[in-house]
């Protein structure tokens, strides 16, 4: 049996792993990661490993999906076979090359020829033991009857280096030449000759690995004395494997890959206007974002883009309110109030998760890290039971998690975001006039959001809301399952102020009589009207500061003394609202150093160059800068996106910065040698009004163009069901095209269609030239599109 764990990879970065399953060969992960890709890539890898404590870890095997198939996998579920992982599998990167033949005179007199080999740079070479290589190259001329190696030298911790030599060969001896061609060789035939280049990285006291070859036969100067191209590296089969691998087993992958063209902003003009009209439309299933949702195959396709451009523009609320209206025409009972699936649920659900992040936080992350790293037993049902559990003590255990979970969530109205405030009030006020003679259904119509999709599905998986960073063990999710039935039902129980509970299984009945008392009742109302008012709430100025990020990296000291060494040292770092601290270990109390967020002044990227170490960046603050390392480049974007947002509305901020290390007396970047000279770059994140969620709505639009594109069949469908009357009066002909379109007003939605299309059809024009000018600049040959080199 072995204890298996995931690692997911940009090319050989690490960007995240996976907890370890133990003693299984089968392990079940159920992880879910999602993040910005923040630089090019090659490969979207996925190595499977076996912990070992005392050596490094065994890799089992991987999985390398190229950058260009990503999108035939996205959004399908997959078993990938998985392959071993040698030099060969791990080969990656390009080669730039230029040749150039030479006729030569000699001192006799005669002329031979001369092979002219310029190795200028690579890009993109794999990463080793996860640091920069130390690469170098070997060039040969190979053929029947030679093999001339020269060597270039080791270029030290880069994956792009510059090598920027020179090399000759003497390719025809002067008694081979005759006037009648230049090519009548007699010891060998110029036809057979190749260029071949192997790329390796320094090993020092270990063995070289092998990076990756090229082999470009010299007969390409046939026509021309001099190429020049970029060769994409290739595995080399040395001859001795067997075609046949073993079998290592398979992987199985749920991949969603999206990749946006975004134009200048001026394009998007037209087609946010119309969108962010919608909440005004009436009928709201004439407008276009609701006609959005309608003709995409997967409705949660158009909700991310649509809920986060419509946020942006302060118009979610009134969108959300007016299709959860619609929602409600069609609910005959107070008790089934929004349990369904539809537009208005999925709309709140996805704008709970982006604006109730750090309520979550600051609510329940304090108590799930204290149940994820106890092991008390709170397993209540009796088929359950381990040998030696007592059901009492598990029930008190149980009992104290629920109790003071759900007193941190009703004492926490304070924290909850205006938005969501603002939402539970208009659902309220819809739901009291739906269903009048019912007292109770104003509250269901808020718990069955708060409770039952926000604080129940966070508690159960914490790691999808990034309260915990992997998926617990399976004890811990039997626990906060038990947690999140109890809460989401003390949710809705004491909103509906039903006498009995609602749960199928006898244990967890008679584990419920705890809380049937009239305070649970009375907590829960007083939660729901607090946090469904529209009364300003006045922060006490005593509120804890809420937790936004943290994490091992690694920072330079500052050289507080004159003694003192500046290396780098791992340290773990958290940000509050309030401060950025770092400290030797997670968990100590005690802070090494803290920065205020008021004091930060700018966040940015630090060149590579400045300490030969990639995923730099840095905090500039009211002393010295702090220069930090991440471990991998999402972990920095992460990071430092954080980190602007939190200081983004700070006095101060400053406009230029230094994009390299202050060094020996000087700048590197512009060699000024006052360390309080001012930047000589423009700061890359500008001072907006304050807004809370950073939202590019270029790329947000740019994403409902592109499904806009892909539903043109269905959006046809409906403009064809507004043109014929049995949509809405008489028999449906053809069900299967019509029946499934929520159309209230057949002319206003029929003319926002038209409106629709004629937009679509005007950003057409500009990704179709873009399209064109992509695929001419891209010449084969060139740094975006190299050459696929001959393999040996």
């Amino acid at each position: 049996m072995r204890d298996c764990f995931c690692t997911i990879n940009l090319d050989q970065e690490e960007v995240y792993r996976t907890q370890v399953v133990e003693k299984s060969l089968s392990p079940f992960f159920s992880e879910e990661f999602y993040f910005e890709i923040p630089r090019t890539f090659q490969y979207l890898s996925f190595y499977v490993y076996d912990k070992n404590v005392l050596q490094r870890d065994l890799r089992i095997g991987k999985v390398a999906i190229k950058k260009e198939d990503l999108c035939n996998h996205s959004g399908k579920e997959t078993w990938f076979s998985l392959q071993p992982v040698d030099s060969n599998s791990e080969v990656q990167g390009k080669v730039h090359l230029e040749l150039k033949l030479n006729e030569l005179i000699t001192e006799n007199g005669t002329v031979c020829q001369q092979l002219v080999v310029h190795i200028m740079a690579c890009h993109g070479l794999p990463l080793i033991n996860g640091q920069s290589c130390d690469p170098y190259a070997t060039v040969s001329l190979v053929g029947p009857s030679r093999n001339d190696q020269k060597k270039t030298k080791v270029k030290k911790k880069t994956s792009n280096p510059q090598f920027n030599e020179i090399f000759y060969f003497e390719v025809t001896r002067s008694s081979s030449y005759t006037r009648k061609s230049q090519f009548q060789v007699e010891e060998e035939d110029i036809e057979k000759l190749e260029i071949r280049i192997d790329l390796w990285n320094n090993g020092n006291l270990v063995q070289d690995i092998f990076l990756g070859e090229i082999k470009v036969p010299v007969n390409v100067l046939r026509n021309d004395s001099f190429h020049q191209a970029w060769y994409l590296l290739q595995p080399r089969d040395n001859g001795n494997k067997s075609s046949k691998t073993d079998d290592l087993g398979s992987l199985r992958l749920n991949i969603c890959y999206t990749e946006d063209y975004v134009l200048p902003s001026e394009y998007y003009g037209p087609l946010k206007t119309l969108l962010l009209k919608s909440p005004d439309v009436q009928p709201i299933s004439a407008s276009a974002a609701y006609i959005l949702g309608e003709i995409c195959r997967d409705k949660n396709d158009a909700v991310l883009p649509l809920v986060r451009l419509l946020l942006h523009r302060d118009k979610l609320v009134p969108f959300a309110t007016a299709v959860a209206e619609l929602d409600l025409k069609d609910t005959q009972d107070a008790n089934t109030i929004f349990r369904g699936n539809s537009l208005a649920t999925r709309c709140l659900d996805e704008m709970m998760k982006i604006v109730g992040g750090h309520y979550l936080k600051v609510t329940l992350k304090p108590i799930l890290d204290e149940i994820c790293e106890s092991s008390k037993s709170c397993e209540i049902d009796p088929i359950k039971l381990k040998e030696g559990d007592n059901v009492e003590n598990n029930k008190e255990n149980l009992r104290y998690y629920v109790d003071k979970l759900f007193s941190t969530i009703v004492k926490s109205s304070m924290s909850c975001p205006t938005v969501m405030c603002d939402t539970f009030y208009s659902l309220r006020q819809m739901a009291t006039q739906r269903f009048p003679n019912d007292p109770h259904v104003q509250y269901s119509a808020v718990s069955s959001f708060v409770f039952l999709r926000f604080f129940a599905v966070a508690v159960v998986s914490p790691h999808t809301f990034h309260l915990r960073p992997h998926h617990p063990d399976p004890q811990t999710i039997r626990t906060l399952t038990l947690i999140s039935k109890t809460i989401q039902t003390l949710g809705s129980w004491g909103s509906l102020s039903k006498s009995k509970s609602s749960f199928k299984e006898t244990f967890m009945c008679e584990f419920f009589k705890m809380f049937q008392e009239e305070g649970y009742i009375i907590a829960v109302k007083k939660f729901l009207d607090e946090i469904s008012s529209t009364e300003t709430k006045e922060s006490s100025g005593t509120s804890e500061p809420v937790h936004l990020k943290e994490g091992e990296m690694y920072k330079r000291a500052q050289g507080r003394t004159r003694i003192g060494k500046k290396n780098f040292k791992k340290r773990w770092f958290c940000l509050t609202s309030r401060e950025l601290t770092y400290h030797k270990q997670p968990g100590s109390k005690d802070a090494i150093y803290t920065i205020p967020v008021k004091n930060i002044l700018a966040v940015e990227k630090l060149e590579e160059s400045s300490f030969n170490k990639k995923n730099m960046f840095q905090v500039i603050h009211m002393e010295k800068p702090l220069y930090v390392q991440a471990n991998n480049c999402v972990e920095a974007n992460e990071w430092i996106d954080v980190l602007c947002r939190v200081s983004r509305c700070n006095q101060n901020r400053l406009s230029f910065y230094h994009p390299s290390a202050y060094l020996n007396g000087n700048w590197l970047c512009c060699l000024e040698t006052s360390e309080n000279a001012l930047g000589c770059k423009p700061c890359t994140a500008g001072v907006p009004a304050d807004i809370q969620i950073d939202i590019d709505e270029d790329r947000e639009t740019e994403r409902i163009y592109s499904l806009f594109t892909l539903s043109l069949l269905k959006l046809q469908k409906m403009e064809e069901a507004c043109g014929t009357i049995a949509v809405y009066q008489g028999p449906q002909k053809e069900p299967d095209d019509y029946s499934n379109f929520v159309i209230e007003d057949s002319v206003t939605t029929f003319k926002t269609i038209q409106q629709i299309k004629s937009i679509i059809e005007k950003l057409d024009e500009p990704h179709e030239k873009y399209r064109k000018k992509r695929s001419s600049s891209a010449k084969y040959g060139s740094k975006e599109n190299p050459i696929v080199g001959k393999t040996s």
